[in-house]
């Protein structure tokens, strides 16, 4: 990894991304084979993308469908070459050989104009593809796709995967989670396993990969995901795919319509993108878990030098504002302030950001004076290159 690529997809409300995770190298998570696998030198960029449209604004959701075939184009001209997700699952477990560079393009949700824009682009450069569908959009209205348009993007070379029931956001997730083990379990195999159910039994195909919904990630998806017979499951971080990179924690560089940057990195293929990241962060960063919402994002890339810290404590039940504190990489303990109406605990930076990333650690004490088990951590990283130039300031 380059000292961007803790990039992460900066589409909070939409897209959010509280990787969970990547618990800090997690063995069992990894199947034998996966480690056992000798690397054979073909990495992967899975790109993923959402809304095309050329009469919209660009969001970080929604790209132009002009900018779609500038970047079809692009990846012929870099000679990189776009396998279906048939050979990147036979690569994964050692039965087939890809080229070098190689891209595996995947859109999520189900948004129409992957039939009505994504289609025609996709057909003129011959590029397979796959679309992660949640149950509760097919047939949805309105900008989602229909069952006979997914039909007919199958016939057109694509694939299908499996995004969950009713794309449940962190917030939902965690709810079910605090309401104990057996009720986190139900959810769980209803949104994995009920959405693999009704793809396959609608569309005859078989479903055996998964994007998990907002990127959000814990261990207890993963024995449910064995079980359903998931052999791929992809998050929102960045990073290009090893033949050994775990399975159920596969990277994804999420294309944003407002930051241009995320697909010039997920097309440079130099092999310094997989080196460790910068500035003494480890792995055990990209671990990281951010049970409230903050910003700027856990691993996200900013382009400015001058970020507001903040941490949405709305959640914490038990706490005493009086004894939070908040501590910043290179500035120690800061003057953040808590605003007792919106929760939110936050701190504008006063002195630009020097380094490539920012580690922050928010800490507290309850009613009775105890400390968390943990306190809440996180960091992100700063586009230098972006943060240098007027606009980014």
């Amino acid at each position: 990894m380059t000292r961007l690529a803790l990039l992460f997809a900066m589409t909070a409300g939409l897209c959010t991304a509280a990787d969970e995770a990547l618990a800090p190298e997690l063995p069992s998570a990894a199947p034998l084979a996966d480690r056992a696998i000798t690397d054979d030198g073909a990495r992967v960029a899975v790109l993923g993308y959402h809304d095309l449209a050329d009469n919209e604004p660009e969001t970080a959701m929604r790209l132009h469908t002009s900018k779609f075939r500038q970047q079809m184009g692009t990846l012929r001209q870099l000679g990189i070459t776009v396998i279906s997700l048939e050979d990147f699952l036979a690569w994964k477990r050692g039965a087939k050989s890809i080229p070098e560079k190689s891209v595996l393009l995947t859109f999520d949700d189900g948004w129409k104009s992957v039939f009505t824009d994504a289609l025609p682009i996709l057909k003129e450069f011959g590029y397979p593809f796959t679309l992660y569908l949640y149950k509760n959009y097919i047939d949805g209205g309105k900008k989602a796709l229909t069952s006979d348009m997914i039909q007919q993007l199958l016939q057109q070379g694509g694939a299908l995967g499996s995004h969950s029931v009713s794309h449940p956001y962190p917030a939902a997730i965690k709810s079910h989670r605090n309401k104990g083990e057996h009720d986190f379990d139900a959810f769980l195999r209803k949104e994995m396993g009920e959405s693999k159910r009704f793809i396959e039994s609608k569309f005859a195909t078989s479903v055996t990969t998964y994007a998990y919904p907002g990127g959000f990630v814990t261990e207890d998806m993963w024995p449910i995901a064995d079980e359903f017979g998931y052999t791929a499951l992809f998050t929102v971080i960045p990073g290009k795919i090893r033949r050994a990179t775990p399975d159920k924690r596969l990277p994804r560089y999420m294309i944003l319509g407002n930051y241009d940057k995320v697909f010039e990195l997920a097309t440079s293929f130099r092999e310094s993108q997989s080196a460790p990241p910068a500035s003494g962060l480890s792995l055990g960063t990209l671990a990281e878990t951010t049970p409230y919402p903050v910003t700027p994002a856990a691993a996200a890339i900013i382009n400015t030098r001058l970020p507001l810290i903040s941490a949405n404590l709305t959640g914490l039940t038990d706490c005493d504002p009086k004894t939070l504190v908040m501590k910043v990489a290179g500035f120690g303990e800061v003057p953040a302030q808590f605003d007792p109406d919106t929760q939110i605990f936050s701190w504008q930076v006063s002195r630009r950001l020097r380094q490539p990333a920012c580690q922050v650690a928010v800490s507290w004490l309850d009613a009775n004076g105890k400390a968390p088990d943990a306190p809440l951590r996180w960091s992100f990283q700063i586009d230098r290159e972006a943060a240098y130039l007027p606009e980014g300031e």
